[in-house]
C-alpha cells in the first residue's frame, strides 16, 4: 500500500494539532515527526514533550518518529512512552546499529534506519532482514523545504531489488524535496512511503495538497504495475 506521510515540520508548531486535522480528513495513515537535536543536523525541532501533547489529540494514527540525533537508542524509551509508532534511526548516527534496531522492536515499535544522500544502500546489506522500513533521504538532513536530489531515484531501485532478490518485507520510505513533479519517479523506482512536508502544509489547503500527492503516488503505482 502507497502511504503519504505528511510532516509536522512544515506545520505551524504553536498549531499542530489544528494543522494536522485537515491532512487526518483527507485520508492520512501515518504522520512524520522529524525529531532534531542541533548536533547530528544543523537544526533543533522537537521533543518527547511535544510527541505526547500531539498524540492526546491524535490518538490512533501511527507516528513515524524520524531521529535524526546523536545517541539515539538514549531517548528511544522516551518516544515511545510519548506515542511513538515507528522510529528511524540514521546508520550514520549508530556505532551498534543491529543493537539499536532491537532496543526499538524490543519496546514495541516499528524499527526503520535511515542513510543519508552520500550513504550507500549496501552499508545496510547485513541488517535488511530485520528492518521494517528503510528511509532513504533524499536531500541532505536538517531541514524543510530542500530541493530533490535525483540520484536518489538509483537508491530506491538498489533497494527494491535487494527487497525482492532476498525476499524480504522491509518498506522503503522516502523523504525530501517530494512534490508533485518527483513523487512519480520514486513510486516507479519502489518506493512505499513518501514523506511530504513543505508540499503538504506550505501553501493552500493541506488536505487537498495530501490528497493530490496520494492520487499521483496511486496513479504512479498503477503506472509500475
Amino acid at each position: 500500500m502507497i502511504e503519504i506521510a505528511p510532516s509536522i515540520l512544515s506545520a505551524d508548531f504553536a498549531r499542530l494539532a489544528e494543522q494536522v486535522q485537515p491532512v487526518l480528513d483527507a485520508g492520512a495513515t501515518v504522520l512524520h515527526v522529524d525529531v532534531m537535536d542541533g548536533h547530528f543536523v544543523p537544526n533543533i525541532t522537537i521533543g518527547p514533550p511535544v510527541v505526547a501533547a500531539l498524540r492526546k489529540h491524535v490518538p490512533q494514527i501511527p507516528f513515524d518518529v524520524h531521529l535524526m540525533i546523536e545517541k539515539p537508542d538514549d531517548y528511544i524509551p522516551a518516544f515511545v512512552d510519548a506515542g511513538a509508532s515507528w522510529i528511524s534511526v540514521h546508520q550514520e548516527a549508530c556505532v551498534h546499529l543491529h543493537r539499536v534496531v532491537e532496543h526499538i522492536r524490543s519496546r514495541g515499535a516499528l524499527a526503520g534506519v535511515v542513510i543519508n544522500p552520500a550513504t550507500p544502500v549496501d552499508t545496510l546489506t547485513d541488517i535488511l532482514d530485520t528492518l521494517d522500513y528503510v528511509l532513504v533521504m533524499s536531500v541532505n538532513p536538517g531541514f524543510g523545504g530542500q530541493k530533490f536530489i535525483p540520484h536518489s531515484v538509483a537508491k530506491i531501485r538498489h533497494l527494491a531489488h535487494l527487497r525482492a532478490e532476498r525476499h524480504l518485507s522491509f518498506r522503503i520510505e522516502v523523504d525530501g524535496g517530494i512534490a508533485l513533479d518527483t513523487i512519480g519517479a520514486v513510486v516507479q523506482a519502489g518506493a512505499d512511503i513518501l514523506v511530504a512536508g513543505n508540499a503538504v502544509f506550505g501553501r493552500g489547503d493541506s488536505g487537498h495538497n495530501f490528497q493530490q500527492l496520494l492520487q499521483a503516488a496511486r496513479s504512479a503505482t498503477l503506472q509500475k504495475a
